[in-house]
């Protein structure tokens, strides 16, 4: 039996697997149990940050496994403290509260507000906007948060106390509230929704409304932070200051993490027994962490990310097929004219290259670090698939 017969005998399939046995990993390459090579410009959904087993963060992670692996939060650790520190500096931050995903960390984001609300007004004040198109998890509460209808199926009931707003659209936003609402959040880029930028002036008047309200302001930067978008967060290229931002995929460079970061405002609301996580904050983790922080929060590196996506605007643009581009950094969307992102998708697995996709477009999320002569290999290939 091979691999993946192997796999498909006992892993639930919830995935809609390519067929490819990643084997080994070096740099932005990718190669399978065959030993075919494939430029990534996935990152495994935005998550491997530093590309494959980049040598610093491996060093951080294997050396923190000879140390101490895991263990209970009814106690310390200084990696932990190390990272956490430079998080919250890094970020401008008070306090932060670890798992392992985004949907952990969005979670933990809407029983802080709801705790929030509560403690300060009672009863009935609990409701959160969330945005028409936006992604926010798979859990049953996440989900419920997640303003798509095709992800509303099958798990009913699901979690009450989430209301959708047009994303863009300040008015409909506006005629929503009242005072049972307790948070608002958002994307600055919704990803999974098509990797669809909100606009400027809508963000920052979302974030007037709140101030004006006393209502959380809530970003889910999942995806679009720790470095994605040319801003370590991207708040701060549209020139706001969330309540409350969570954080996951690319933090730790892969391995699991999830990060609910706030203010010492909000720093206490969540207390002993309120809230955990039996993996939250592991040691292999935040160790992860900090090697990702040292590499990617520095300006220049920074700077580079935003060199990198634009390179690839202009590479792209000259290309006939090639409608539009959307995105920030190294967070790219590509509407086709005539072609389908599904069977580019597949095209390019055949020839080498692994690429995503968010509802009919091409999806782009590189490494962070990969090179110019890397970033050419791979828009090459994309290049030959589109003009076919």
């Amino acid at each position: 039996m091979n691999t993946i017969d192997k796999f498909n005998s006992h892993v639930m399939q919830t995935y809609g697997r390519l067929p490819v046995v990643a084997e080994t990993g070096n740099g932005r390459t990718c190669i399978d149990e065959n030993g075919k090579k494939y430029i990534d410009l996935g990152s495994g959904i935005g998550t491997n940050s530093l590309g494959y087993c980049d040598e610093d963060w491996a060093k951080a992670v294997s050396e923190q496994a000879f140390k101490i692996q895991h263990t209970s939060n009814y106690y310390y650790t200084k990696v932990q403290a190390d990272f956490s520190t430079k998080l919250c500096d890094v970020t401008g931050y008070d306090k932060v509260f670890f798992g392992n995903s985004g949907a952990e960390a969005n979670e933990c984001a809407i029983k802080l507000a709801r705790k929030y609300s509560f403690d300060k007004y009672g009863s009935g004040r609990h409701n959160i906007i969330t945005l028409v198109n936006s992604f926010h998890g798979r859990t049953l509460c996440t989900l419920s948060a997640t303003g798509q209808d095709s992800f509303h199926q099958y798990f009913f009931p699901f979690v009450e106390g989430f209301i959708y707003a047009k994303a863009n659209d300040i008015q409909d936003l506006k005629s929503k509230l009242d005072g049972s609402i307790c948070a608002i959040m958002i994307e600055f880029i919704q990803g999974e929704g098509g990797v669809i930028p909100l606009d400027l002036n809508y963000v920052r008047e979302i974030e007037k409304v709140c101030k004006e309200n006393d209502i959380l302001f809530m970003a889910d930067e999942v995806q679009t932070g720790a470095g994605r978008t040319g801003a370590f967060l991207t708040s701060k290229l549209f020139g706001v200051k969330p309540d409350v931002t969570t954080m996951a995929k690319g933090l730790a460079g892969g391995v699991p993490i999830g990060a609910c970061l706030t203010t010492n405002r909000l720093g206490n609301v969540l207390v002993k027994g309120t809230h955990g996580s039996t993996f939250g904050g592991n040691p292999l983790a935040c160790a992860g962490g900090l090697a990702v922080l040292n590499k990617v929060a520095t300006p220049d590196f920074l700077d580079e990310v935003t060199k990198k996506g634009d390179y690839i605007r202009q590479k792209l643009s000259k290309c006939d097929e090639v409608d539009n581009i959307c995105g920030l950094g190294l967070m790219l969307g590509i509407s086709l004219k005539t072609k389908k992102a599904s069977d580019i998708l597949s095209k390019a697995c055949e020839n080498g290259l692994l690429i995503l996709t968010a509802k009919d477009k091409i999806r782009l999320l590189p490494p962070l670090n990969i090179t110019y002569d890397e970033l050419d290999q791979g828009l090459d290939i994309l290049i030959r698939l589109l003009e076919e």
